[in-house]
């Protein structure tokens, strides 16, 4: 009697192990299998403004790569819709950073312009300059208020002579650009397309602000 009860206890145990181990292997087929979305990346876009019947100036420009605050050094698209909190999109960033895509289309507008004898970077500095143009990025971001959305563009810039010893005389100008652009939409593609043209505004302003102050 005691052998029968056993061989019934051991049948029962192992068919509640074939069960659950059944049940398992079950659910793990049917959980949904988690979506893993691909980040979209974004960049500015613009034709480069004109500044014609202007005579070019016989200087070398450096820009120097244009440096961020903490906020705005990353990739990262930042969006603030409330006072003292921003945010950021998970799924959408800006190719590079924005200190990168400022000086490459600042430094490719000035050369566009033929305002001056060359213009260059620091990867592609090939000549010794006469001038050096510094920055840092304060505001690039899309700022939201009341159903408004905007790009927001600010921009502190200094214009510096080389080979000055006198640190007075050196610095030539400093000051802080800012511009805003509205979006269409609320998403990353209107912020890039705005955030275009709050650069090219950026770039022609600078520009001619550089050019009466080195004529």
């Amino acid at each position: 009697m005691s052998s029968m009860s056993n061989i019934r206890k051991n049948s029962f145990s192992f068919f509640h192990l074939i069960l659950l181990i059944s049940l398992s292997i079950l659910n793990g087929c049917l959980s949904p299998t988690p979506v893993r979305r691909n980040i979209e990346y974004y960049t500015l876009e613009y034709e480069p403004p004109a500044f014609p019947n202007l005579k070019p100036l016989p200087y070398v420009i450096h820009v120097s790569r244009f440096q961020g605050a903490p906020l705005y050094d990353s990739n990262k698209i930042i969006y603030k819709e409330k006072a003292f909190k921003s945010d950021a999109y998970h799924y959408h960033q800006w190719r590079v950073n924005p200190g990168d895509l400022i000086t490459y289309f600042l430094a490719r507008d000035m050369r566009q312009s033929t305002l001056f004898k060359a213009v260059f970077t620091a990867e592609g500095l090939l000549l010794p300059s006469t001038h050096r143009l510094e920055g840092r990025i304060d505001d690039f971001l899309e700022e939201d208020k009341k159903n408004l959305q905007k790009a927001v563009l600010t921009a502190t810039v200094t214009l510096l002579k080389e080979n000055e010893a006198d640190i007075g005389k050196s610095i030539l100008f400093q000051k802080q650009y800012h511009i805003t652009e509205p979006c269409d939409q609320k998403n990353p593609s209107a912020v890039a397309a705005a955030m275009s043209q709050a650069m090219l505004h950026l770039s022609e302003i600078l520009i001619m602000d550089i050019y009466n102050h080195l004529r």
